[in-house]
């Protein structure tokens, strides 16, 4: 690399994401520039500033909130590169669709303008998700999709969360498409799926608290419901590489390994932790249930619709363009759950055996 790097824009800098994604551009010798809502929250902040203490250059931080336009100016200034991660994520259906689709979209809308009139930025690279490709609960009999895809905004079976990722990215391709070329700048979009691997901190991503429900015990009965899995750290190594292959620029990439029922991530973590104490239940139970239980919680009225549906996507370009090879299901499974509870957000039992996660 040359002496003068290019500064590169990490939003949510905070973020599961976000900060593997940090930490390999600095590991890669790049300038860093992190977004975060308030540098005075401490808790989060020094993760970021710590993430890889030997990097070349110190990471910087400007404080910068997708709901306001207070910021994004001199965020976004002296940087080639945009790395838009930061999107709310629900953990129960929101009360209105505008608490989730107006700081999807419109935050996109005000980080996209920021790079128009700063006039350095060559890139943004924009994290979507496979919601935006095929985000209905319903799904067609062996159906894989694929980048060509996109979720269907009229259908009754897209949730909020699925229509606030399709909107935003779709904005994000017309705001683009709209500039005048002086203002041009190139856009690339990853998908990934459901987003597991290592926590980086205890502030750990809206994805991973399905490895914490199967592990504190709090999920005795386990939902029909598959996963698109992918890597963190795959979704993190997308991202450096769709900034900086050519091929890249104007296309989506969807990032995963591939399918797995919750019943067989229960089965992984149960055969290589219950001989260190710990207790994952692994019964599954039918529809009914689950439904009988909405009523109490209304967390699971986010998976009702999905339960004994199979969801496939390819993951070509994610192979073939970006050249990345996808990290073994189980792995990610496993070191997911060993680093929680090295950070504690699983609790540590006498029995443990430690396994460094390997975050490379």
């Amino acid at each position: 690399m040359s002496e003068e790097q290019p500064r590169v824009l990490v939003t949510g800098a905070s973020g599961y994401i976000a900060l593997h994604i940090i930490r390999l551009l600095l590991k890669e010798g790049y300038r860093v520039r992190g977004t975060v809502r308030s540098i005075g929250n401490e808790a989060k902040v020094k993760h970021v500033k710590e993430v890889y203490p030997n990097s070349r250059y110190p990471i910087e931080l400007v404080e910068a909130d997708l709901s306001m336009d207070d910021g994004w100016i001199r965020a976004v200034q002296d940087c080639e590169f945009v790395m838009h991660v930061a999107s709310p994520f629900p953990n129960i259906p929101p009360k209105e669709n505008s608490d989730l689709m107006v700081p999807a979209v419109e935050g996109t809308k005000r980080v996209l303008k920021a790079c128009a009139k700063a006039g350095t930025v060559k890139r943004v690279i924009l994290t979507s998700s496979i919601s935006a490709v095929h985000g209905e609960s319903s799904v067609e009999n062996s159906q894989i999709y694929d980048e060509q895809d996109w979720s269907n905004l009229d259908s009754s079976d897209l949730d909020t969360y699925a229509r606030s990722k399709t909107v935003a990215e779709k904005v994000a391709w017309e705001f683009v498409e709209e500039l005048p070329t002086e203002n041009k700048f190139e856009l690339t979009v990853i998908n990934p799926g459901l987003v597991i691997g290592p926590v980086l901190s205890n502030n750990i991503g809206t994805s991973v608290k399905l490895i914490v429900r199967l592990m504190n015990m709090s999920s005795p009965l386990i939902p029909g419901l598959n996963f698109y899995i992918c890597d963190v750290r795959d979704v993190a190594l997308a991202h450096i590489r769709a900034m900086t292959i050519p091929e890249a620029a104007g296309q989506r990439h969807i990032v995963g390994s591939g399918s797995l029922w919750m019943r067989d991530i229960a089965y992984i973590l149960q055969k290589e932790f219950s001989p260190q104490g710990y207790w994952v239940f692994t019964l599954s139970a039918p529809y009914l249930v689950f439904w009988l239980v909405s009523f109490i919680d209304q967390s699971v009225n986010l998976i009702l619709s999905r339960i004994g549906n199979v969801y496939k996507f390819s993951n070509e370009r994610m192979k073939n363009v970006l050249g990345i090879k996808p990290k073994c299901m189980e792995g990610t499974i496993l070191e997911t759950a060993y680093s929680l509870i090295e950070h504690g957000v699983i609790p540590k039992y006498d029995k443990f055996q430690s396994k460094k996660s390997q975050n490379e």
